[in-house]
């Protein structure tokens, strides 16, 4: 039996890594097994994850499962959008450059800066007494 036809690919951003299956269908999304409304409540988290598909005209032509941990909802919706956009190059290399241009596939190399021994923060220092 031949397996159907999956396009994987994987985003991340900040602590958030996001495993992309796209598989040809009716424009379903899950991730961790739930709906993507149920997912991401706010509106423009479910508009973030949606970009690349409403870039490349494939709205409705895809379902998209993924497998998405660590970090927060910000951060997790833009590691499904990168994941989303390397997942349609694979499916069509003419994409690539309308994705490009968008800016969904440029990895994000933001994050949080770790914090330093004898200071407060990670450049924050503590109040200085001349006296």
């Amino acid at each position: 039996m031949a397996s159907p036809v999956q396009y994987i690919a994987v985003g991340r951003r900040k602590t958030s890594v996001a495993r992309v299956y796209l598989r040809p269908g009716t424009g379903n999304m899950t991730i961790n097994k739930r709906d993507l409304q149920n997912y991401f409540p706010v509106r423009i988290n479910q508009m973030v994850v949606q970009m690349p598909l409403k870039v490349a005209a494939l709205e409705g032509q895809f379902d998209v499962v993924v497998n998405a941990k660590g970090g927060g909802t910000k951060g997790q919706s833009e590691a499904i959008r990168l994941g989303i956009s390397r997942a349609l190059v694979k499916f069509n290399e003419d994409l690539k450059k309308p994705l490009r241009d968008a800016g969904f596939l440029t990895r994000d190399p933001r994050a949080v800066e770790r914090k330093k021994y004898g200071k407060p923060k990670a450049r924050k220092r503590f109040q200085f007494s001349k006296r």
